[in-house]
C-alpha cells in the first residue's frame, strides 16, 4: 500500500510523530488525530527507519509546510508564491483530497511558531540524510522563494537556515542557489544565446575553462542525483516523479547547449 493509501486508511500518517506529525495531524483535522492516537495507544507500531512510506509521508508533509513558511519569510504571501505551490501540486497531479491536504499543510507552515528547525531535522533523520532526496527538497523551496522573481534577504536567510539544518555546507547551498538562478534565467524572457550558454555552465556547476570530459562527468553526476526512479526508491513520493523528471530535462538541456557550442 502507498503512503497515501495508509494515510487515508488511518493506519500511518500521524504516527510520524514529532513536528511533522503534528503539522500533518493539524492539517488532517482533530478527528483524524484522535483516531491515530487511539491506534497508537493500542499498540500500533511506529514506522521504523527503513519504511519507505515513512520517508514519503515526511517528505510530502515537510515540502508543503516549509513551502508555506518560506512564502511568508518576507512578511507576506504573494500570489506568485501561492501559484508556485499550486504549480507543484499540478505537476504532481494530486487528486482533490491530496491537494486539499497540501494546501492545509501550506497554511500550517504559515502559522506563527511553526518549528522550522525541528521539522527540518526530523526530515533529515527520516530520510537517513540522503543528500539526493534533501537536495530535491531544497530545490522545491528555492523555486518557492524565487517565485516572484526576487530573492529577498529574509528568504535567502531562511533558505540558508534550511540548508544548514539539512546538513548542507555554505558552499553547497551557494552552488544550489546559483544553479537554480541560472536555470530560472535560461527559461525567463528571451535571453541571448551567449547568456543562455553562460547559464548552462552554471546549471551544471562547471566553468568555461573545464574540459569537455570534466563537464560530462558533472553532467552525469547531476543526472544520477536527479534520476526519478532512484529518488522514488529512496523515498521520494511517487507523485513527485515529474518534478524530478523536469530537473533532469533542465540538466540535459544545459549539457546539450554546451556540447553544441563546443562542437561548432
Amino acid at each position: 500500500m502507498s503512503w497515501w493509501g495508509k494515510l487515508i486508511g488511518g493506519t500511518f500518517g500521524f504516527m510520524l510523530g514529532g513536528p511533522l506529525g503534528a503539522a500533518l495531524g493539524a492539517a488532517l483535522g482533530h478527528n483524524f488525530d484522535q483516531g491515530i492516537q487511539g491506534q497508537r495507544s493500542s499498540g500500533t507500531p511506529r514506522p521504523d527507519g527503513n519504511d519507505v512510506e515513512a520517508i514519503q509521508s515526511a517528505f510530502f508533509t515537510a515540502t508543503f509546510a516549509v513551502m508555506g513558511h518560506m512564502a511568508k519569510a518576507d512578511g507576506k504571501v504573494t500570489r506568485e508564491e501561492i501559484a508556485i505551490a499550486e504549480s507543484v501540486m499540478q505537476q504532481m497531479r494530486l487528486n482533490p483530497a491530496q491537494k486539499q491536504l497540501a494546501m492545509a499543510l501550506f497554511s500550517q507552515g504559515k502559522q506563527d511558531g511553526f518549528p522550522l528547525e525541528q521539522a527540518l531535522q526530523q526530515l533529515r533523520s527520516t530520510c537517513h540524510r540522503s543528500t539526493h532526496l534533501l537536495q530535491m527538497f531544497m530545490e522545491i523551496q528555492l523555486a518557492t522563494a524565487m517565485a516572484d522573481g526576487n530573492l529577498h534577504a529574509a528568504e535567502r536567510a531562511m533558505l540558508a537556515q534550511c540548508a544548514g539544518a539539512l546538513g548542507f555546507s555554505q558552499f553547497e547551498f551557494n552552488l544550489l542557489l546559483k544553479r537554480h538562478q541560472a536555470s530560472s534565467h535560461m527559461h525567463t524572457g528571451q535571453p541571448s544565446a551567449s547568456s543562455r550558454l553562460n547559464d548552462a555552465y552554471r546549471v551544471l556547476g562547471v566553468s568555461k575553462d573545464d574540459s569537455m570530459e570534466d563537464i560530462k562527468k558533472a553532467y552525469r553526476r547531476l543526472l544520477n542525483q536527479h534520476h526519478p526512479d532512484k529518488l522514488v526508491a529512496k523515498g521520494l513520493p511517487q507523485e513527485m516523479m515529474e518534478l524530478a523528471g523536469k530537473k533532469t530535462m533542465e540538466i540535459k538541456e544545459a549539457y546539450e547547449l554546451i556540447k553544441n557550442a563546443r562542437d561548432s
